[in-house]
């Protein structure tokens, strides 16, 4: 969660010197997403750029398309615009309660987004959420929606209607297994091409005084208190104690989940993640920043996108 427009620019600069190919920001609650990627191509990264995820109970889909297209329009670039529900008490906290079938509500919330985004009319009267209109004419690079998928069901449906299907925390080979076959099925049913599948994973790069599970940690604790993540890491086989969250971040290393150690070690979990199905993997340093601060973090992905680009 960037605190400046400014503490984006020099990772934008990773994006724009050709070590990576976007720049990707979570939903944040310090400078709104949009506003932050908006500030960043304002002094000059016209590059392409992604959310993963804004949270839905946060915006109207009208305004989410709107948002989406405002980047593609200021980057000159092609942006993704990932979606995801949101923790169950973070639903209920704006909306009053939680959504009885978040299947429906993201099917509802995408539908709308994707009509708008494609420049159509979105007429629909939902139980979550409804539309009745289209967004004025505006000629923009592509604009292509995401949706956050964790577990099979979510992934069918994003393969009817993503252009991206989005995980976190989703092992190499529960993500060959289980989404990838999920979302083929998806597409299949809904006659259309499979989604393309990013990877969000967490990366801990050897220094001094590191210590890579506590790092996993930092990045990972919230998502791992959380129910539907422990139940998709219990369906690819590794137990989540919510009493025992060091042995979680241990676990995620073990499995592949997370990428630690040497630059090498971190390039061989991406190819992993590669080899499972993944089209683009991002390399989240979120455990370091929030340990070691943004020079850390940065260094980090310096070392690992310029290794990277050189093994090509």
């Amino acid at each position: 969660m960037p605190v400046s427009g400014e503490q984006l620019l020099p990772f934008a600069d990773i994006v724009r010197t050709g070590d990576a190919e976007r720049l990707w920001t979570g939903q944040s609650l310090l400078i709104e997403p949009h506003t932050a990627l908006a500030h960043a191509a304002g002094a000059g990264a016209r590059i392409p750029m992604g959310t993963s995820v804004t949270l839905m109970p946060l915006r109207h889909p009208f305004q989410a398309a709107l948002q989406a297209r405002s980047l593609a329009a200021l980057t000159g670039q092609p942006f993704v615009a990932g979606f995801g529900t949101g923790p169950e008490p973070f639903v209920r906290a704006l909306r009053g309660q939680g959504y009885a079938s978040p299947l429906r509500a993201v099917r509802e919330y995408a539908t709308i987004v994707r009509a708008l985004l494609a420049g159509e009319v979105a007429d629909h009267a939902g139980e979550y959420f409804s539309m009745g209109g289209a967004l004025p004419p505006l000629d923009t690079p592509p604009v292509e929606l995401g949706l956050g998928v964790l577990r099979p069901r979510m992934a069918e449906l994003a393969g009817e209607l993503a252009d991206v299907a989005i995980t976190w925390l989703a092992p190499p080979h529960y993500l060959a297994e289980s989404i990838v076959p999920a979302l083929a099925r998806g597409a299949q049913r809904a006659g259309r091409p499979r989604p393309r599948v990013t990877a969000v994973v967490h990366v801990s790069l050897d220094a001094a005084g590191r210590d890579h599970e506590k790092t996993v940690l930092a990045a990972a604790q919230a998502h791992l208190q959380a129910p539907h993540y422990a139940d998709m890491l219990g369906r690819a086989g590794i137990d989540v104690d919510p009493n025992d969250l060091p042995k979680a971040a241990a676990r995620l290393i073990d499995s592949g989940t997370a990428a630690v150690g040497s630059t090498d070690d971190i390039l061989r979990a991406v190819r992993a993640y590669r080899d499972a199905g993944a089209d683009e993997v991002v390399l989240s340093t979120i455990g370091t920043q929030t340990l070691e601060g943004t020079r850390a973090s940065l260094a980090a992905l310096t070392t690992l996108t310029a290794a990277h680009r050189s093994s090509r």
